[in-house]
């Protein structure tokens, strides 16, 4: 895995414009919202919602996640279907409304879905008339100021995607609110230890209002609740206090730490004070270190838990990163930000949901052979948590899982300072948004990305245009090339290219990202094996038990999985060539992208099984130590995406030599 605490440089051209600041005028992106002074001008602006749309596969599996749980659940599950956040007197009252619609709405305004909006709009509606005279709003008898926080994050969505003035004065009334009552954020509540998230909606209004008092309400959030920076910098979970043990907090959370990762930042653009960005850094490089999982994540099985491959992740951590990681890449524009954004949203976010977009785990595992109701060695959480369904070990996932395609995508292009656009991170799309003196253009993205390296670039303009395009190369792509005009240009990794010149309708541009084979050592000197964004795992037959269906019409059910081959293979490999073991087989990318049974790319291995290598507890035992000794015969091997596997071994040992 690349490690973020390696800060990859931007582009001259892009870092000129963050430098001017102080009394010095700031060159500033004239088309869309940016940080207003005292707050540091951010390396991107991320653009209204709906100005990003997806295409392709892309497309594809968001319509199935708009037929699936997204597009249903609030039909028949009761914390939705009976939520006082639509006005239903008894209902649930706390974060699974609001929780649901930060997903459900971005969904419905990306794919331009008639039913979907429709579906949001009596929410909206019931939040929007229910402002308090001193400024609270949401459920009456909800006292807690953390599901507003996030209901303010849909707020802010809802207006960019409607221009609806409610949702502005509702969100002005809010900190109003905040501003007149004394700053509650104890560490040892929800509401304390994610205050930041409230700030990232402060930003948001304060850069269309210009009230001062919202900069006061987020200063007297970061003041008043915990301490992230200094949590980072001195980070106080490493490995040694795992083996001592500990007791689970809220500073051990996972979903509470990958919300907070991008609270330094967050420091950074108001105090301007290098120990907050350092933070940040510091927090990859510690997560890593000591939690850091195959795909960019990192183990919290509800808490922190260790490298081991199997220990679990919590599929809120998973799109609360993404979240995180999109906030940061518009603060920073590091394009190993975004590396690690495409690993998350391509590997962990469809490996811990079923293709059909109809179940999903509470925690996934690296190596994971067996999903079944029973005890495991999670840190905290209980016998349910790796089962496919509808509300495995708690429903907070169930509530929050949905805004991870919708907010990807709406994040893959941003605006910059020059007046240009960036390509921030990959995936077949097409964008919508001014340029240069005001200009509309269009840009498609056609390609198979993530399963394939060529990406074509298709420009429509009324008339031409003159603006740079930034084309992000990721940190993995060695060699790789940008084609315009007949001719081509080197690019460098873990960079931006900028492409400067007059656009005219017609234009294309092709850019191929080499995705060579990459192999990492894991724990216990395991192979992980890389190809661009994916890690790849061994394909193992799956076996699908129903446990209980929940809808008499609806695929509503909890799911039981079990292998039906060999999972204790060990790789035959080169791990310093590994084109020398592995050969690459592409396919189409079918209508379902992440089924198990048509991966859009399989790699061709040979490995040994290790008979010693069984379960305990319910998991894969511990990977043996490599070089691992294996009598046993050579056999061909399937690797398959990880993101197309329920069961699936990521983390191989490797066979010695006879």
């Amino acid at each position: 895995m690349i490690p973020l605490y390696r800060s990859y440089g931007l582009t001259a051209a892009l870092v000129l414009p963050l430098l001017l600041s102080g009394g010095v005028l700031r060159a500033e992106n004239r088309h869309y919202v940016v940080n207003r002074e005292p707050l540091a001008q951010s390396a991107f602006v991320p653009l209204p919602l709906g100005s990003v749309k997806p295409r392709g596969w892309l497309r594809d599996q968001l319509v199935i996640q708009a037929h699936g749980l997204t597009g249903h659940l609030d039909e028949f599950w009761p914390s939705l279907a009976k939520s006082e956040w639509r006005g239903i007197e008894g209902g649930e009252a706390w974060e699974r409304g609001p929780y649901y619609l930060d997903g459900l709405l971005p969904l419905a305004y990306v794919l331009d879905d008639p039913r979907l909006k429709d579906k949001v709009r009596p929410w909206m509606e019931w939040m929007l008339s229910s402002g308090q005279p001193n400024g609270w709003f949401g459920p009456a008898k909800n006292k807690d100021r953390w599901p507003l926080a996030v209901a303010m994050k849909v707020l802010t969505q809802y207006y960019e995607a409607t221009g609806d003035e409610r949702a502005l004065s509702i969100l002005k009334n809010y900190f109003r609110y905040l501003l007149d009552n004394p700053p509650d954020w104890p560490d040892k509540d929800w509401r304390g230890v994610r205050a930041g998230e409230n700030v990232v909606s402060a930003f948001w209004l304060y850069n269309r209002t210009g009230d001062r008092n919202i900069i006061k309400v987020a200063d007297s959030i970061r003041k008043n609740s915990f301490r992230w920076v200094d949590y980072f910098l001195n980070f106080p979970f490493p490995a040694e206090v795992l083996e001592k043990g500990y007791k689970p907090a809220h500073p051990s959370h996972v979903v509470n730490i990958s919300m907070a990762i991008k609270y330094p930042g967050l420091c950074y653009m108001q105090c301007h004070e290098d120990p907050h960005k350092e933070a940040v850094y510091k927090a990859f490089e510690n997560l890593d270190k000591h939690h850091g999982q195959v795909a960019g994540r990192f183990a919290g099985d509800e808490h922190l838990s260790g490298r081991k491959p199997t220990q679990g992740t919590e599929l809120c951590g998973v799109v609360e990163y993404m979240f995180s990681l999109e906030n940061l890449i518009g603060m920073f524009g590091d394009p190993a930000f975004s590396d690690r954004l495409e690993m998350l949203a391509y590997n962990a976010l469809p490996g811990t949901c079923t293709p059909d977009f109809w179940a999903h785990q509470y925690d996934q595992q690296a190596n994971q052979v067996l999903c079944t109701v029973a005890k495991r060695n999670w840190r905290t959480n209980g016998p349910q948590s790796n089962i496919y369904g509808l509300e495995p070990n708690y429903g907070c996932c169930t509530a929050n899982m949905h805004q991870g395609w919708p907010k990807l995508v709406a994040h893959l292009w941003m605006a910059t300072h020059d007046q240009g656009l960036a390509a921030v991170a990959y995936g077949p799309s097409e964008v919508k948004a001014k340029v240069a003196d005001g200009a509309e253009v269009t840009i498609i993205e056609e390609t198979d990305y993530p399963f394939a390296g060529t990406l074509r670039f298709l420009v429509f303009a009324r008339k031409p245009a003159k603006f740079p395009l930034h084309l992000r190369i990721p940190t993995w792509a060695e060699g790789a090339t940008v084609k315009i005009g007949g001719q081509t240009q080197d690019c460098a990794a873990g960079t931006y290219v900028k492409l400067d010149r007059e656009w005219k309708s017609g234009d294309v541009i092709e850019l191929i990202l080499p995705m060579r084979l990459r192999v990492e050592t894991r724990w216990n000197d395991a192979a992980a094996i890389y190809r661009g964004p994916l890690v790849f795992s061994l394909k193992i037959g799956e076996r699908f038990e129903k446990i209980k269906s929940y809808h008499e019409t609806l695929p509503v059910a909890d799911w039981e999985v079990f292998p039906t081959t060999p999972w204790n293979y060990g790789l035959i490999l080169d791990r310093e060539n590994p084109e020398k073991s592995l050969a690459v087989e592409q396919r189409k990318v079918g209508k379902v992208p992440f089924a198990n049974d048509a991966p859009p790319v399989v790699l061709r291995a040979k490995g040994r099984q290790i008979p010693e290598w069984t379960l305990v507890d319910n998991s894969a035992g511990d990977t043996p130590k490599s070089p691992a000794v294996s009598n046993e015969p050579t056999v061909d091997l399937e690797l398959i995406p990880y993101g197309n596997t329920r069961l699936r071994i990521t983390e191989f040992p490797v066979i010695a030599a006879r």
